[in-house]
């Protein structure tokens, strides 16, 4: 791969089926894959290549070993590229969406959300629905029902974190005047003990 041409996107436009020959090997797939999932974590854009990469890990034929090195192809164009946290407001903001009938081989709807923390995204998922739905709006109502509950779990994280950071507070007031009342007694202390 070190003397690949570099690509600007991720995946092609074709779908990803069943119709190449398999892998003779196929634990050097399972080892890129395996390895891009860890990138996902830095470089969201890279979470839809690798879901459906990752859907033929137990059987993957070349067509999916080419569409991996693609992948590989298109970090090697944006390797410079990341997440970059502004300094914002902080407001929760999140978006969802879902693909109907996503998936040819078991007609189930993939959801996906982004949560942003004012103009800095700090969480992304890309999952396939568990049940098949039976409209487009059905396939919507269960991804926003999905990012809801995960926004409500994001919510309760900021909670508690906001609380912790005054009660750090409180604690560092309270050791202070505690501090410094301990050390007026023991200046009082040293007076009475010196006449």
């Amino acid at each position: 791969m070190e003397g690949s041409k570099p690509c600007c996107t991720s995946f092609s436009s074709t779908k990803l089926d069943h119709n190449s020959l398999f892998l003779s090997d196929s634990t050097y797939y399972r080892s890129i894959v395996g390895g891009l999932q860890y990138l996902t974590w830095t470089i969201p854009n890279l979470s839809f290549a690798v879901n459906q990469l990752c859907q033929f890990m137990h059987a993957p034929r070349k067509q999916h070993m080419h569409a991996a090195k693609r992948v590989l192809r298109y970090l090697k164009e944006t390797i410079s590229q990341g997440i970059w946290f502004k300094k914002c407001s902080l407001h929760l903001i999140a978006y969802s969406d879902a693909d109907w009938v996503g998936c040819l081989f078991d007609r189930r709807s993939t959801s996906g959300y982004n949560v942003f923390l004012g103009l800095n995204l700090i969480s992304w998922s890309a999952k396939k629905q568990a049940t098949v739905a039976r409209s487009s709006t059905e396939a919507e109502y269960w991804s926003l029902a999905y990012t809801t509950v995960n926004l409500h779990g994001y919510a309760k994280y900021f909670v508690i974190l906001a609380s912790l950071s005054v009660l750090s507070l409180l604690y560092g007031v309270i050791t202070s005047r505690l501090s410094l009342l301990l050390q007026i007694l023991f200046f009082m202390q040293e007076l009475s003990m010196s006449k």
